[in-house]
């Protein structure tokens, strides 16, 4: 415990690249907060900073260092959200990184939800591509993660997975609109909008057009936001895509939804998973379980 404020100290020096720009951070000299660190060196046994001429970076030892504090982190939370289980109270911090998608509604209703139990929980919700949440998870900056299909699964331990169909969306007076399914090649022969390709609904869309050589992904407007693109169909006949976990059950005036055919596009796989092998702290372990029964209810 006594060196949890060095280790603020260090990670302020490691996020900075510079002891003058961690000691404004901190409002310390930078003379104080360079004598912290000589001292923890001192007694650490080894140097964790290379001193460049214009700052300083973690060497080796100092990168498996910050491996072990977040890992000390966690096993702090834990124990603290099980000390207060023991007092009969629910206290405790839940990180989530997230697909876009899971932001306007999915999410909201359940971490509600879930405060209405334990208001004392709090939680950080943070939007984040496949590559980065595993990342995340591995350096303990999130407890959770729930994304599509994540490219790498070395330390992503998958706890529950649904599938979840990609969804046309357009304007009601849309022609495709009189259908109850709608073909792929019917919507890429209209203009469209499309995430860009770091996103799974994307990937999808590519993969299907690939397989046929009458029809390809050619986005009249690309973007990293659900939102805009969701919105951008009112004001132009376009179509824009998306999973339907992130629309709302009941859309918004002048906006028709319709599923792309299986027989063309192949559903998403939306996973909620947490670094392999971590034992998560009470409350982030509670709210997986809710988030297990949730994601098994969920429409598709």
């Amino acid at each position: 415990m006594k060196h949890l404020q060095d280790f603020d100290f260090i990670e302020a020096v490691m996020r900075a690249g510079s002891i003058r720009k961690a000691a404004e951070d901190m409002n310390i000299t930078a003379s104080a907060l360079n004598r912290r660190i000589n001292r923890f060196e001192d007694e650490f046994g080894y140097e964790i900073f290379e001193r460049l001429a214009r700052g300083v970076r973690l060497n080796p030892a100092g990168e498996m260092l910050i491996q072990h504090i977040r890992a000390q982190r966690s096993d702090l939370a834990r124990l603290q959200s099980q000390v207060a289980d023991l007092a009969g109270e629910r206290r405790g911090h839940v990180s989530i990184a997230c697909s876009q998608a899971l932001l306007p509604y999915f999410l909201p209703d359940q971490i509600a939800q879930y405060r209405r139990d334990h208001p004392g929980v709090t939680f950080s919700v943070n939007v984040r591509d496949r590559v980065q949440a595993e990342r995340e998870l591995s350096t303990f900056r999130s407890d959770i993660a729930l994304v599509f299909e994540p490219r790498h699964l070395v330390d992503f331990e998958v706890i529950a997975a649904v599938t979840q169909p990609i969804f046309a969306l357009m304007r009601a007076d849309h022609p495709l609109a009189r259908h109850e399914t709608v073909r792929l090649r019917e919507c890429l022969a209209h203009p469209h909008v499309a995430p860009d390709p770091s996103f799974g609904v994307r990937m999808l869309l590519d993969e299907a057009a690939k397989k046929t050589s009458s029809s390809r992904v050619s986005p009249i407007a690309e973007s990293e936001s659900f939102d805009f693109m969701r919105h951008y169909v009112l004001h132009e006949n376009a179509i824009s895509f998306q999973f339907p976990i992130g629309l709302n059950p009941q859309p918004e005036t002048g906006l028709a939804m319709r599923p792309l055919s299986a027989r063309d596009v192949e559903p998403g796989n939306l996973l909620l998973g947490q670094l392999r092998g971590r034992t998560l702290p009470v409350a982030s372990a509670r709210f997986v379980h809710q988030l297990t029964q949730a994601l098994e209810a969920a429409p598709v």
